[in-house]
């Protein structure tokens, strides 16, 4: 009896799928996240990190200046000081099963198809962190919208006359970052509250909101870009807007992005469940890592040096949230 050989053919999957997505392409990705990130693209890129840590210099203490008291008075000396801030490059990581019969159609771009689907996750993984601390890296600092509600920069919507008060006025988000010294440069949101935002006037009922008319260009009010998140990421419960400096909040990119074809693995659900094992369900998987650091950068300035809780950030919440602003705490120290 003729000895067959097994059938065997649908396990080069691996050159198979290599040869469609080639080890240059692979940088792609690193490429596109900031691209499609509306978060990232508010935020400021540091240069691509060499190791996993980085440390920057942040200014802690301001310098001072003397008037001299006659001639011969003599000048007094000043200093200043600087903290460390570290950014901290964490790993982020997704696996995409493919079914071997998809390798097979020769007319299927699989990276093409594939390659949006993991710039998404990462993207709504990055901004989720950032944002709200949905599973954050413990290394990372605390997110953006639960620090600004800690340290009072707060605000229900409908406490002044109207949204526009709520976001421009006296006591508004724009005047707690401006208070701190720090400059609102943008705002981010979801696209829900745009309908919101579309309708704000001055006094003059003229539109404070431009909405942008070219492709690529951002939306903007009073003249700062406004960005949207159209996943579902953002939590509409806990912020309904962000006012911030965004040039305080800055990422950096790990360059490591490496790809793996897997065809022999058992991927396991959280509860240890098998979700596919490959080998057995003629399957291959693409698995993707990437590393990425965030920090928030608080340096001091002239305008409240002496305020520790100063925050480039400033969140309007629903009326719900109403209970969650904070009063300053006593211990908090006055700009004198």
């Amino acid at each position: 009896m003729e000895n067959k050989m097994p059938n065997t053919a649908k396990m080069i999957a691996r050159s198979n799928a290599e040869a469609l997505i080639p080890v240059e392409t692979s940088q792609e990705i690193l490429k596109e996240v900031p691209l499609q990130s509306p978060l990232l693209s508010l935020m400021k890129r540091l240069p691509n990190m060499t190791s996993s840590q980085r440390t920057m210099p942040v200014l802690a203490s301001l310098p001072e200046a003397h008037f001299l008291n006659g001639d011969t008075d003599r000048k007094k000396t000043t200093n200043a000081e600087w903290t460390k801030k570290t950014i901290t490059a964490e790993e982020l990581a997704v696996i995409i099963p493919i079914p071997e019969a998809v390798l097979d159609d020769a007319n299927y771009d699989i990276w093409g198809e594939i390659k949006p689907l993991i710039v998404a996750a990462f993207v709504n993984k990055i901004s989720e962190a950032i944002l709200f601390g949905t599973n954050k890296p413990t290394s990372w600092p605390e997110a953006i919208v639960p620090n600004a509600i800690k340290k009072g920069h707060n605000l229900p919507i409908g406490t002044n006359l109207d949204l526009a008060s709520d976001i421009i006025g006296k006591g508004g988000l724009m005047q707690k970052v401006e208070a701190d010294g720090y400059r609102v440069t943008g705002f981010f949101s979801d696209s829900t509250f745009e309908a919101d935002l579309r309708d704000l006037r001055n006094a003059n009922r003229d539109l404070l909101y431009s909405t942008s008319l070219t492709s690529g260009t951002p939306d903007s009010l009073l003249g700062r870009n406004v960005n949207y998140d159209n996943t579902g990421i953002f939590d509409s419960e806990k912020a309904l807007l962000i006012a911030g400096d965004f040039s305080k909040a800055v990422y950096a990119m790990r360059q490591d992005l490496t790809y793996k074809v897997l065809d022999q693995a058992v991927i396991q659900n959280d509860d240890g469940s098998i979700a596919f094992n490959l080998a057995q369900q003629d399957m291959v998987a693409l698995r993707c890592v990437m590393r990425i650091g965030f920090e928030v950068l608080e340096p001091t300035n002239t305008r409240n040096a002496k305020n520790e809780n100063r925050y480039p950030f400033a969140v309007l919440q629903p009326k719900a949230a109403e209970l969650e602003v904070n009063e300053p705490t006593t211990d908090q120290t006055e700009t004198e």
